[in-house]
């Protein structure tokens, strides 16, 4: 027996050209599987096999836990028990009883047989799985086998893959026997099918797609820095250059569009637009607009957006069809973009200029004219009358000194006292509100002033009460809803 089962070793290592190792180790589980069977089938039993020898030993074993969580006497024993065998045993480890050798019997050996094959099979499938990876191929390429509820199944060397339905282009009809590109977009070790999850829409699919028809993308003399697409309608692409002698878009386009034409018969007729990338935010978001032109554009940091101005001859042609322009725009520079006319921008500035006016008029106790200096000058809040370095407001040719003195006086005496109620109303705050996530101090106090003093009590708000309570957007109101509820289906 010992020197059959040596020679099987080696021939099945060969045979499936896998490690001796994942099969001896087939063989130890086929051994043990076979074991619990003529004991019970719940208990635990674990097989030794001796690499040299081909000799094996059985042991059925029973793992050491708590009295209380002992579930399964098959295969699990108390503490005080399994102390009464071994005084020095810790939980979590193992009393074990030597078997007799089994003689298994046609059914076992046949139960043994499967255990194995499905087992070198597993292995044979991870060898050839991680031979693909090394090569760190992210473009694959292969034949459609067969089309599976609406799936590619593609033939990758020795590997099956799959285009999921999701990830085909909309309208593109593909065939058994076509040889399609496709990105390598996840792996799956879970499925029994295809492990190679492939995608035909991903962004990722078009930037490689540059790459094998730009050659100076490869040498790195181009960067392919963003892409987005609308699958099979029109995508944009942002490149740089890193050699000033390179025209990065006429590059990338090839000579009489050859380069370009090329992708886009890959990708189904898809627009392209290419673009120069700019570290500029402003600037890329300008470029990532065409071909409409922008009038002005207002960056807003805090709320990684911006205010894009086009008069109105372009304002159709900057949304483009069904938002398409805009949209992909937004998402190549990673910034929400708000598109408006001239008309719409002059009217959003004045009403921040009549809500900023209104703030000073009542907080630091001034007429319009002032008020109108102030904002004249660029100061939009309390803070900058407070804490602007005296000089610059001593140069506002409309204020002497003692009327600087005055405003700023008056405005750090508003600021400290809302501080004050802001600290008080935190005081009836409770932790589990302050610690959630998205949820800030000041906020935290807006939401006490209506009677919003715990998780729960904000959990029980609807989106339009909290921007109603606060003035935050609807899409923070509904995600911090949304964190304060989640306790609720936790429980």
């Amino acid at each position: 027996m010992s020197r059959e089962l040596l020679l099987l070793v080696d021939a099945l290592a060969r045979e499936k050209n896998v490690d001796k190792d994942i099969v001896f180790g087939a063989l130890e589980s086929a051994l043990a599987s076979a074991s619990k069977k003529r004991i019970h089938d719940d208990s635990d039993v674990r097989v030794s096999i001796d690499r040299e020898t081909g000799d094996y030993e059985s042991f059925r074993r029973w793992k050491v836990m708590p009295d209380e969580e002992v579930v399964n006497d098959e295969a699990e024993m108390g503490i005080i028990d399994a102390r009464d065998l071994d005084p020095d045993i810790q939980i979590g480890d193992y009393i074990e009883e030597a078997l007799e050798p089994i003689d298994f019997g046609r059914v076992g050996a046949q139960a043994a047989k499967q255990v194995i094959l499905q087992r070198i099979r597993d292995a044979e499938r991870e060898q050839i799985l991680s031979d693909f990876l090394e090569r760190q191929e992210h473009m694959v390429s292969g034949t459609i086998k067969r089309m599976e509820r609406g799936n590619a199944i593609i033939e990758v060397g020795r590997l099956e893959a799959v285009i999921p339905r999701d990830q085909m282009i909309p309208r593109e009809n593909l065939r058994v026997g076509d040889r399609v590109k496709a990105f390598l977009l996840r792996i799956d070790r879970s499925a029994r099918g295809p492990q190679l999850i492939l995608s035909r829409t991903a962004p990722d699919f078009l930037a490689k797609l540059f790459e094998l028809e730009v050659p100076e993308i490869e040498e790195g003399l181009l960067e392919v820095k963003a892409c987005a697409r609308d699958p099979g309608l029109r995508a944009k692409i942002a490149v740089q250059s890193h050699d000033q002698r390179i025209d990065p878009i006429g590059t990338c386009v090839g000579l009489r569009g050859s380069r370009v034409t090329a992708v886009r018969n890959e990708i189904a007729g898809e627009q392209i637009d290419i673009i120069v990338w700019s570290p500029d935010p402003a600037q890329f978001v300008i470029a990532a607009l065409q071909p409409a032109e922008v009038v002005s554009i207002v960056v807003d940091e805090e709320n990684h957006s911006m205010d894009v101005v086009v008069d109105e001859n372009n304002l159709a042609i900057a949304i483009g069809r069904s938002g398409q322009n805009v949209k992909l725009a937004s998402e190549l520079t990673g910034w929400t973009i708000n598109l408006m006319s001239e008309e719409e921008s002059a009217q959003k500035v004045g009403e921040e200029r009549r809500g900023i006016s209104a703030l000073f008029m009542e907080k630091l106790d001034v007429d319009e004219e002032v008020a109108d200096i102030l904002i004249d000058e660029g100061f939009t809040s309390l803070e900058e009358v407070a804490y602007v370095p005296l000089a610059e407001m001593l140069e506002i040719e409309a204020f002497d000194e003692e009327t600087v003195n005055v405003l700023r006086e008056r405005a750090r005496n508003v600021l400290l006292t809302e501080a004050i109620v802001t600290e008080e109303q935190l005081e009836t705050v409770s932790e589990d509100l302050l610690n959630l996530e998205g949820m800030e101090k000041p906020l935290a106090a807006q939401l006490a002033s209506h009677g919003i003093r715990s998780r729960d009590d904000l959990a029980d708000l609807a989106v339009d009460e909290l921007v109603e309570y606060t003035g935050i957007d609807e899409q923070r109101a509904a995600a911090l809803i949304s964190v304060a509820r989640a306790h609720w289906f936790q429980e």
